[in-house]
Parts: C-alpha cells; sequence; structure tokens
C-alpha cells in the first residue's frame, strides 16, 4: 500500500467516523456514553471485524481491536487514542489515533502476515472530560487507575449521573481490584500536533521526547473598593493596579527564561468591575508548563516570590492557589529510536519536540513504555471544525506508525 493510500484511506474513513455526533454547526460534539458515542463504537467494533481484527469491549466502553501474535501471545504492542470529543470539535483529535492504527494494522497484516506478538488498537472511550469534570477515564481504567468513588456521584449539565449514563450505554463500573493487564509491553499514540510547529518548518512528522508539565494557579488580590473621584491615588488598595503589575512580571520572567517554557494569564475578574469603582478584588488564573520538573518548579517560585513581593509593595492582600501539579512526562526513549529510524528509512522529514498539550500518552507512560507522533495541524488551529491535516501529512503519520509497528511486533 502507497502513502497516497494511507492518505486517502485515512481521510475517508475520518470523514465517516466524523458523522458520529456531528452537530449543526459542522462540527462533531460526541461525549461520553451518549447515543453518538455508542453508535461510533459499534460502527468501529465492526470496521475492525470486518479488517480481521478480534474485538472487544472492557468493562466501561474502551473497545480494543486485536491482530494475534503467533510466538509470543503474552505480549501485546498497543496503539490507539480517544473517541469522545469537546463540544463543536474537529475531525481529528483523538480520531485520527484510531483511524491510523486500525489501516497500520490491515497493512501490516495484508503485507506480512501474522506478527510475532499481539499488536491492538484501541478506541478509548473518555480523554477530555467534556461531559463530566474527569478526564482521562479511558486510559485511567486501562491501567486500574480509575476509582468508582471519584466518579460514581457526578452528573453532567443535564443532571445525569456518570453511574445512569454508563448503564443506559451498556457498561459497568470495572470491578474494585480486579487485576491489571499484564501483557502490555508498549504504547505508540498518533496525534495530531494541535500546534503550528510542524506546519511551520514543513516538517510531515513530529516525535515527541517529553509531555510538558503544567502547574495551575488561582490568584486572588483583595484590596479596597472606593469612590473613582474621591480617592486620591496615594491613599488607594487598587487590586485591578496590582494583578496588572502581577500579570506583567510573570510575562518579564517567562521571557527571560525562553522556550520551551510557556506562562499564560487566561482569566481574569474584578470586583465589583463598575466604571466609576476603584477595584476591591481582582482574580485571575496562571497555567504554566515546561518539559522539565525542576525548571518548572524554580519558575513557579521565581513568580510565586515576586507576586508577593509587588502585592506587598501595593498594599494588598494575595492568596495563591496552586491546584494542578502536574508533572512532565517523558517517553520511551528506545520507542523514540524506532520512530526515528523509520522516518529516516521511508524519508519522511521529521522534528524531535515537546508536546504541550496533555495526552492520554501521559497517563500511559509511567506504566508501559510509551511514544507519540504528531502529524501538522493547519494553522495549528485544534479542537474546532476547521481542524485539518492534509492527506499526505496523514500518511506520513500512518507509514510511520506502520513501520514502528512493524518493529514492535514482527521482530
Amino acid at each position: 500500500m502507497s502513502t497516497f493510500d494511507f492518505g486517502q484511506e485515512t481521510e475517508k474513513l475520518l470523514h465517516w467516523l466524523g458523522e458520529f455526533g456531528k452537530d449543526s454547526t459542522g462540527g462533531v460534539s460526541r461525549f461520553l456514553y451518549k447515543p453518538e458515542w455508542v453508535e461510533a463504537q459499534q460502527a468501529l467494533a465492526q470496521y475492525m471485524q470486518q479488517a480481521g481484527l478480534v474485538v472487544q469491549y472492557d468493562d466501561v466502553g474502551n473497545l480494543f481491536g486485536r491482530l494475534a501474535g503467533s510466538v509470543y501471545p503474552e505480549e501485546t504492542i498497543l496503539t490507539g487514542s480517544h473517541v469522545d470529543t469537546v463540544k463543536n470539535g474537529g475531525l481529528y483529535d483523538g480520531q485520527f489515533g484510531i483511524i491510523a492504527g486500525i489501516i497500520a494494522l490491515k497493512y501490516l497484516q495484508q503485507e506480512y502476515g501474522q506478527p510475532l506478538r499481539n499488536i491492538e488498537v484501541v478506541s478509548m472511550a473518555e480523554e477530555e472530560g467534556s461531559r463530566f469534570p474527569y478526564a482521562f477515564w479511558g486510559v485511567k481504567n486501562i491501567l486500574g487507575l480509575a476509582r468508582r468513588a471519584d466518579v460514581e456521584d457526578m452528573e453532567d449539565f443535564a443532571g445525569i449521573s456518570f453511574t445512569e449514563a454508563m448503564g443506559k450505554a451498556g457498561f459497568r463500573f470495572r470491578p474494585e481490584g480486579s487485576a491489571v493487564r499484564q501483557d502490555l509491553q508498549a504504547f505508540v499514540e498518533v496525534h495530531v500536533e494541535q500546534g503550528g510547529v510542524l506546519e511551520a518548518e514543513n516538517k510531515s512528522v513530529g516525535i515527541v521526547e517529553h509531555i510538558v508539565g503544567q502547574r495551575r494557579f488561582t490568584v486572588e488580590i483583595t484590596g479596597e473598593a472606593n469612590h473613582a473621584g474621591t480617592t486620591p491615588m496615594g491613599y488607594r488598595k487598587d487590586a485591578i493596579y496590582a494583578a496588572s503589575r502581577i500579570i506583567c512580571a510573570i510575562m518579564d520572567i517567562t521571557a527571560s527564561y525562553g522556550d520551551p517554557l510557556v506562562a499564560t494569564v487566561g482569566k481574569v475578574e474584578l470586583e465589583p468591575n463598575i466604571v466609576n469603582v476603584v477595584p476591591g478584588k481582582a482574580l485571575f488564573t496562571l497555567d504554566a508548563r515546561h518539559t522539565h520538573k525542576e525548571v518548572l518548579a524554580g519558575f513557579t517560585e521565581a513568580v510565586t516570590a515576586r507576586m508577593r513581593q509587588i502585592a506587598g509593595q501595593a498594599g494588598v492582600k494575595i492568596d495563591i492557589d496552586m491546584w494542578m501539579d502536574a508533572e512532565p512526562v517523558p517517553m520511551d526513549t528506545a520507542i523514540v529510536e524506532v520512530l526515528k529510524k523509520q522516518c529516516e528509512q521511508n524519508g519522511l522529514s521529521y522534528k524531535m519536540m515537546h508536546s504541550g498539550a496533555g495526552h492520554d500518552s501521559q497517563i500511559m507512560a509511567p506504566f508501559i513504555p510509551t511514544a507519540m507522533l504528531f502529524v501538522p495541524s493547519h494553522k495549528g488551529i485544534s479542537h474546532s471544525p476547521l481542524e485539518y491535516t492534509a492527506p499526505r501529512d496523514l500518511a506520513a503519520g500512518v507509514q510511520a506508525l506502520a513501520g514502528a509497528l512493524y518493529e514492535l511486533a514482527y521482530k
């Protein structure tokens, strides 16, 4: 099968799968355990069977298609991604990893027959957290990390409980204390980049070395609300003035570190937020990301100290809440080398890079040797109906994946 065939078949199947959950605005809204989610998994199961794979679901609805191994049936190489989407999402995020896996397995079986080790493609139940406030439900159940107590009383925006939704979809909680799979030897996830680096550098494949760590904060500054006309500048305890100075300081410190550190103040709220009142309270969020834990920790410590210093100078109170501290996750160096070899042997232009977004791979990697491949996202657009990856780049991703799976499962 040529790379042209990979691209054409991949694009066709992405549009086919995108019909399940297609919304009125032209995007895809496919949430965990909704009817369109059930229909998508059922359609994928049927397609996997037609492709010659042995199909089964686990308790919570992760869908697996297996190409059985001939010599080492106790060893499995896994690929795939998540089938759920954000609200009004696109055709590529998550879906591409599933479709790429199915096409790669079809190709390998056609060209080389039965592998030595099992190869499975998984359509993971959930990653996005779009329906319920819980992300990575699919992969966390594969690894035995998900706990029933964390989700059973959750409700979606319509008041439907997690337990009810799962039951209506035909699934159940994984029994507490049940054994976790011991056969998984490697996981390779193919994904769209969700950024513009590969397109800007004219590369067809990104080989991920790290998934960044993230620290997220909510910062609340309390000053004193007062009359805008009768309160002299020297007597003010202006919360937004302090917040603006702090935000500028954060950006200056970030710039001094350089790439790959990024920091974002994404939400700002004021009270009372009235034109003629000195703001008495300001709240903002901070999202900081880096590939190395020590650098991320050093940066956030420096920023925290500077925030407190500025608040003291401005005569306001500051409360800093770090509510997320996710460590960076390195990819498996041996599998990364396999991916590099495949790109070089097949003449695929590639870039070694990190992932600035979270993925199922970051949950998998601490337990199972894991690697990721990216393909370009046009204009860096993601989580949107405007997501697009050219067929030639889709083909390059499938080709690199198929070659890596051959190295891992047939040798």
